[in-house]
C-alpha cells in the first residue's frame, strides 16, 4: 500500500512575511544612573511586531536607539518582506548583507537583532512551539546573576539593592566600579567590601569597571579585591578594544576576565579569543544581530573551550541562553528587568537564582501597548 503523504496544516504562502511594524520606547530610568564611563537617566528599547500571510505573528525587541527604527523601516524591512518565516537564516544574511555600506558594529546589528528576534518568535509560534524547543535546549533553567550596583548609588541604595537580590535567592550579583575613570578607586574599594559584608560569604560577588581603570590600577585592583572581598568575576578591568591589556590581566590575576559586551560581529569574538583576552566571554543578543549569530558566537567560544554569559536583556535571550552547552549564566541586569516587566506579559520571575523560559508558543511574550505608549518616541 502507497504511504499517504501527512495532511499540511499550513501553506508555504500563509508562512511568508507580510508586515513588519516597528516602535520605539525611550524610559526613564527610577534613579540617576551611572558606571565608571558613562551616565544616563533614560533607556530606549525598539520593537518589532512582525505579520504573517496566514494571519501568525511575532515579536521582537533590543535596546538602543531610535535610529534603529529607520534602520529597519528603510533598509531592513524590504529584504523581510516576501520571506518564509521558517527561513531564518536566509532574512538575516540578507539583513546583513542589506547594511554594508552603513557598518555592520553598531546601530545596524542592533536593528538586525529586534528583526531576528521577531522572525524566531514568529516562526515558532507558526509551528506552534515554545522558542527554546525550536532551538534544541541543553538545561531546562538558565543561572542568573543580579546586575545593578552603579556608581551614582548612595551606599544605602547599593547594599539594599545586591542584599535584595540575594535575599531572594539569587546567589551572584554585580556591582558597577571603575568610578571617574578610575580616580576614584578608593571608593570603589570600599563600596566592595560594604556589599561583602552585605550579602555574605556565600554569595558570588562580581565588579564591572566598563574599560575605566588603567592596566596598573587594574592588576593591582583585582588583586587585592579576590584576596580581601571574594571577588571572582572582574568585567572589562580595561578597555575591551585593549585586547593586550587583557590577556595580560587573564594571565595575571586569580579571577575571571570577563568582556565582550561590545562585539557585534563573528569576528570581533574570534579576534578576542584568539588574543586570549578572557576568561570568560561575553555576547548580547541584543547588539550582535540576534538569535542566529548569538548562537554561532556562543560555539565559537565552546570550540576555545571558554564559559559565555549574556549581556543584559533577560527576557531576549532566555529562550537562546538554554541551548549553549557552555553556557555558564545571564546577566539579570536592573534597567532592562524593570522595563519588560512593564511593558511585557509573559516576561518569568527569578525561582532558585534561575529564570525558566515558558512553554507556550514563541517567546511567551505579549507586548502592552497601552502602557508603553506614554513613553513612545518614534
Amino acid at each position: 500500500m502507497a504511504e499517504v503523504a501527512p495532511e499540511r496544516v499550513v501553506a508555504d504562502d500563509d508562512l511568508r512575511v507580510v508586515r513588519l511594524n516597528v516602535s520605539a520606547y525611550t524610559i526613564p530610568t527610577d534613579l540617576p544612573e551611572a558606571d565608571g564611563t558613562l551616565a544616563w537617566d533614560t533607556t530606549t528599547l525598539v520593537v518589532v511586531e512582525l505579520g504573517l500571510q496566514a494571519g501568525g505573528s511575532g515579536l521582537g525587541f533590543a535596546y538602543g536607539h531610535q535610529a534603529m527604527v529607520e534602520v529597519i523601516t528603510q533598509t531592513l524591512t524590504p529584504k523581510v518582506i516576501g520571506i518564509d518565516v521558517r527561513d531564518t537564516g536566509a532574512a538575516w544574511s540578507a539583513m546583513v548583507k542589506a547594511i554594508r555600506n552603513l557598518g555592520r558594529p553598531g546601530l545596524s546589528s542592533m536593528a538586525i537583532a529586534a528583526v531576528d528576534l521577531a522572525l524566531w518568535d514568529a516562526k515558532a509560534r507558526a509551528l506552534d512551539q515554545p522558542l527554546h524547543k525550536l532551538l534544541g535546549p541543553v538545561r531546562e533553567s538558565v543561572p542568573i546573576y543580579g546586575s545593578g550596583g552603579f556608581t551614582t548609588y548612595s551606599m544605602p541604595q547599593l547594599l539594599n539593592q545586591l542584599a535584595g537580590w540575594v535575599g531572594a535567592g539569587i546567589p551572584r550579583v554585580k556591582m558597577k566600579i571603575g568610578t571617574d575613570w578610575g580616580r576614584s578607586w578608593r571608593s570603589d574599594v570600599a563600596r566592595i567590601a560594604a556589599v561583602r559584608d552585605a550579602i555574605g560569604d556565600d554569595a558570588e560577588l562580581f565588579v564591572d569597571a566598563n574599560g575605566g581603570y588603567d592596566r596598573v590600577q587594574a592588576r593591582k585592583l583585582g588583586m587585592r579585591f579576590a584576596a580581601d572581598f571574594g571577588v571572582s568575576w572582574f568585567e572589562e578591568p580595561v578597555s575591551s578594544d585593549d585586547l593586550h591589556g587583557l590577556a595580560a590581566l587573564v594571565d595575571a590575576l586569580p579571577l575571571d576576565v570577563a568582556a565582550g559586551e561590545y562585539g557585534y560581529d563573528l569576528n570581533y569574538f574570534a579576534n578576542m579569543l584568539a588574543a586570549g583576552a578572557v576568561d570568560v566571554l561575553q555576547a548580547d543578543i541584543g547588539r550582535c544581530g540576534g538569535i542566529t549569530e548569538w548562537l554561532r558566537v556562543a560555539a565559537l567560544s565552546a570550540a576555545a573551550q571558554l564559559p559565555l554569559s549574556g549581556h543584559c536583556g533577560p527576557a531576549i535571550h532566555l529562550h537562546a541562553a538554554t541551548v549553549p552547552p557552555n553556557l555558564r549564566h545571564l546577566e539579570y541586569f536592573h534597567d532592562h528587568v524593570r522595563i519588560e516587566n512593564m511593558l511585557f506579559d509573559g516576561i518569568v520571575r527569578p525561582q532558585n537564582g534561575a529564570l525558566t523560559p515558558a512553554v507556550t508558543p514563541g517567546n511567551g511574550y505579549v507586548f502592552k501597548h497601552a502602557n508603553a505608549e506614554p513613553y513612545r518616541v518614534a
